[in-house]
C-alpha cells in the first residue's frame, strides 16, 4: 500500500498547493505536510475520520472498521457524537466542526454521512486536505455543485466512493449485465418507481437544543428558526436541504437506470415533469404526486413514478427485467438456467469474488461497496460509484425536480450541462449560499 498512497500524497503537496484560492473554503487548512506522509507498513491500518454519525452515517462508519480504525468523529450534535464515540470503542477524538477535524486529526480517510446539503462542501474540503473519501448519496444539492466537485477530484486525485451501494448488490449488477449482454434485445424503456414524499405541517419553532449547533447544521442554506422536523432524518422532506424522494431514492434507482441504459456518463436530451406542491407554513415542501419522463439521445425513454412497486423495470424488444432490493425477475432471468451469463460478460471489479455465494442483504452489499472503496485506495483506481457517474445520475434527479417546479418540458444539453434556450431554468442549476459556507468554482 505504501507506493500508491505516497504517490498521491506527493501529488497533494504539489498540486493542491497550486489550486486557485477560490477553490479552498475560508478557514479550511489544506494539510499538505503531516506525519502520515511517512512510509506505511503493509499491515498498518488506515486512520478514519467520520463526519455525521446519525442513521446511515453510523452504518457506513461501522462498515469502514473492517479496513481501518475510527480515530476522529465530527458531528454538530454533541449527543450524537458522544454516542458514536461509545459505539466505536470510546477512543475517537470528538469535533463539532468537521473543518477542525480535517486540520487537526491525523487521518487518512473520511466518511461523510451528514445531511444532503453538506455533502459537496465536506467532500471538497476533505479532498483538498489530502484525504480519500466515502460520501453518502445523493452526491450534490445542485447540478453546479457536481461540476465543481468533478474538477476538485480530478485536481487532487482523491479516491472517492459515493454511497450508492446498489452498484455492489448482485441483483442490480446482474440486471445491468443482462441488459448490456442483449438478453432483452434492444433497450426501449426504463421505468423507475420511487415512493411518495411525506407531507406534514405546520410545525412550531422551538428553542435550539443545547447539544446542537444549529447555525453550523444549516450551512449554506437560509438561516431560519429551529424546527426539529427540519433536522436529522426528516430534513429530506425540505427542498432547502434535499430533493425529496427524487434525490433520496432516485440517487439509487435512477443511477441503475442510467447504468443499464449505457448513459452513466451523459444524460437525457429532454425532460418533462409534473407534480403538486404543498403550501403549508413551516411544513414539508417537496413535490407531491410527482411524475417524470426523459428521453436520451440513443432513443431510450425513462419514466419515473411515485406509485407502484419500487424498483427498476428494463424493457426491450425481446423481453423485460424487473429488479429491486429483494428481487430480480422476468423470463430472461428464468432463461439463465439454460443460458447463463459467461464469466467474461461480467465487469469484474477488484472487490468481486465470483467463487463466493451472492451477497444477499443490504448490509452485505454495503460491506462489498466499502471493500471496493478501500481496494481502490490501495490501487488508486476509480471506485464503482465514482464522482463522475454519480454526478450524472443525481443531475437527472435535479433537472427532474426543476422541470416539476417550473411545470414544463425542458431541453437539456448533456455535454454543456445546461438547459437549451431557457434562461429561467438555468438559474435553478445553482442556489444562493450563506456567507461563510459557499462552494466556489475555480
Amino acid at each position: 500500500m505504501t507506493s500508491p498512497k505516497l504517490s498521491r500524497r506527493t501529488f497533494v503537496k504539489t498540486a493542491v498547493s497550486g489550486l486557485p484560492l477560490a477553490c479552498i473554503a475560508p478557514g479550511v487548512f489544506v494539510n499538505t505536510a503531516r506525519a502520515a506522509d511517512k512510509p506505511r507498513s503493509s499491515n498498518e491500518r488506515l486512520k478514519i475520520g467520520s463526519i455525521g454519525m446519525r442513521y446511515q452515517g453510523s452504518v457506513i462508519a461501522d462498515k469502514s472498521q473492517n479496513y481501518g480504525d475510527i480515530v476522529a468523529i465530527a458531528d454538530v450534535d454533541r449527543e450524537i457524537a458522544e454516542k458514536a464515540r461509545k459505539q466505536f470503542g470510546g477512543k475517537a477524538t470528538l469535533f463539532e466542526d468537521y473543518r477542525e477535524m480535517l486540520e487537526k486529526a491525523d487521518i487518512d480517510v473520511v466518511t461523510i454521512g451528514a445531511p444532503d446539503h453538506w455533502h459537496t462542501k465536506m467532500l471538497i474540503d476533505a479532498c483538498q486536505a489530502g484525504k480519500d473519501v466515502y460520501c453518502e448519496k445523493p452526491l450534490t444539492l445542485t447540478v453546479d455543485e457536481g461540476k465543481i466537485l468533478n474538477k476538485v477530484v480530478k485536481q487532487t486525485k482523491a479516491v472517492v466512493q459515493v454511497g450508492t451501494w446498489q452498484r455492489s448488490d448482485h441483483r442490480f449488477r446482474q440486471a445491468v449485465e443482462m441488459v448490456h449482454d442483449g438478453r432483452i434485445g434492444n433497450l426501449k424503456k426504463v421505468t423507475v418507481t420511487l415512493s411518495k414524499n411525506k407531507t406534514s405541517g405546520a410545525f412550531k419553532p422551538e428553542p435550539v437544543p443545547s447539544v446542537l449547533n444549529w447555525d453550523l447544521w444549516q450551512g449554506q442554506t437560509p438561516d431560519v428558526p429551529y424546527i426539529k422536523e427540519r433536522c436529522h432524518y426528516t430534513f429530506r422532506w425540505w427542498y432547502e436541504y434535499s430533493g425529496g424522494q427524487m434525490t433520496d431514492w432516485g440517487a439509487h434507482h435512477i443511477d441503475i437506470a442510467q447504468w443499464g441504459a449505457g448513459m452513466q456518463d451523459s444524460g437525457p436530451v429532454d425532460i418533462e415533469g409534473t407534480a403538486k406542491f404543498p403550501n403549508v407554513k413551516n411544513g414539508y415542501n417537496v413535490a407531491l404526486d410527482y411524475h417524470l419522463k426523459a428521453r436520451y439521445a440513443n432513443g431510450v425513454l425513462l419514466e419515473v413514478n411515485d406509485t407502484g412497486r419500487t424498483g427498476v423495470m428494463f424493457e426491450g424488444d425481446q423481453g423485460r427485467i424487473f429488479v429491486n432490493r429483494g428481487t430480480i425477475a422476468g423470463k430472461p432471468v428464468e432463461d439463465l438456467a439454460k443460458k447463463p451469463l459467461s464469466r467474461e460478460s461480467f465487469k469484474v471489479y477488484s472487490h468481486d469474488n465470483l467463487s463466493r455465494p451472492p451477497r444477499m442483504g443490504k448490509l452485505d452489499a454495503i460491506v462489498n461497496h466499502m471493500g471496493n472503496f478501500f481496494d481502490c485506495i490501495e490501487s488508486r483506481e476509480t471506485p464503482i460509484s465514482s464522482v463522475s457517474n454519480q454526478h450524472r445520475s443525481v443531475s437527472l434527479c435535479h433537472i427532474g425536480n426543476i422541470s416539476q417546479r417550473l411545470g414544463r418540458k425542458l431541453t437539456w444539453d448533456p455535454e454543456q450541462e445546461l438547459f437549451v434556450g431557457d434562461a429561467e431554468a438555468n438559474t435553478w442549476l445553482k442556489r444562493e449560499q450563506r456567507s461563510g459556507y459557499e462552494i466556489k468554482d475555480s
